[in-house]
């Protein structure tokens, strides 16, 4: 029935108010705790932490790319169960679920999710490593430029987690946007102001960010950028974007292949490349034949004398 009736339901949340709570009832998701087996919000709610402010969900292309996200390391830490929404009739849905008996829904793909620490020494350990960091962040606007809105510290990420981009409260989510693209009659009009606002949020505890942190101090800028750069593209793909130029991400792929053989970078030239305008050495044939033509001389007189 689920199946068969699923987009029509969720159709009645995003245009049904007057029975929109009743719909939201009937509605069932996969989530990090469930497995295979769905669920519904009523049962979600009823498993909830005494003290998880809110119902969190994530919406993706697919249950395999969104279960793997970078955004639910730390949720997954705290206990927390966030549902899997990878139908693109979610995003509308939810546009009008609000919240859920008394619970706020919360995407954990936009800014604003804030988890704080278990304890006041991982708190404090925080607070520090934050102000390290902050010059990082100021360093990876200006080198980012309009990429980005802004570049901040943040505590939603686990430890391997190093960064990851967020979007606007009132905007469309990566998901969405993805979703808007792919219109054939889409509004371009609409697209302008309401495509994703990214905001990159920073992990400052995470090694990458820290000796990251350290170089920028220390070492040349160009090297820095470059991974800056490198990041950013990294952070497109594992936060549901699409590369706006997959040839400038290969380049710098490649260029990290060649640091790893220990190929110079700056030697572009292949060693199979040959200078054409040298002349290619002359070949024996004709020689040969003047010479094998006296040496067949030679050797019927070396017969005769035989005879």
């Amino acid at each position: 029935f689920y199946e068969a009736f699923s987009k029509h339901l969720k159709l009645g949340v995003h245009q049904d108010s007057t029975n929109r709570s009743k719909i939201a009832k009937l509605l069932r998701f996969q989530s990090t705790t469930s497995g295979d087996v769905t669920t519904s919000l009523e049962d979600y709610v009823s498993r909830m932490h005494n003290n998880q402010p809110a119902i969190y969900y994530i919406t993706g292309e697919s249950y395999q790319s969104v279960k793997t996200s970078p955004f639910l390391g730390k949720l997954a830490q705290k206990g927390y169960e966030v549902l899997f929404m990878v139908d693109p009739i979610d995003e509308y849905a939810m546009q009008q679920l609000q919240e859920f008996q008394g619970k706020k829904l919360i995407c954990v793909t936009k800014e604003g999710l804030d988890l704080n620490h278990d304890n006041e020494q991982e708190e404090t350990a925080y607070q520090d490593a934050k102000t390290k960091t902050e010059p990082l962040c100021r360093l990876i606007k200006e080198v980012l430029g309009d990429k980005i809105e802004k570049a901040v510290v943040s505590n939603r990420l686990a430890a391997d987690s190093p960064c990851v981009l967020t979007t606007g409260q009132w905007g469309w989510s990566a998901n969405m946007e993805r979703i808007m693209k792919a219109q054939a009659l889409r509004d371009a009009t609409q697209s302008s102001y309401m495509t994703a606002k990214k905001t990159m949020e920073v992990n400052p505890t995470n090694s990458i960010i820290v000796a990251l942190r350290d170089k920028a101090e220390t070492d040349d800028k160009t090297t820095v950028r470059d991974l800056i750069w490198l990041l950013y593209d990294t952070s497109l793909l594992t936060s549901g974007f699409s590369l706006e130029e997959p040839a400038t991400f290969a380049s710098r792929i490649q260029r990290l292949v060649k640091l790893g053989l220990s190929i110079d970078v700056d030697d572009d030239e292949d060693e199979d490349d040959v200078d054409m305008d040298e002349a290619p050495p002359p070949l024996a044939e004709d020689g040969g034949n003047e010479e094998g033509g006296g040496g067949g001389e030679e050797e019927e007189s070396a017969m005769e004398q035989v005879d």
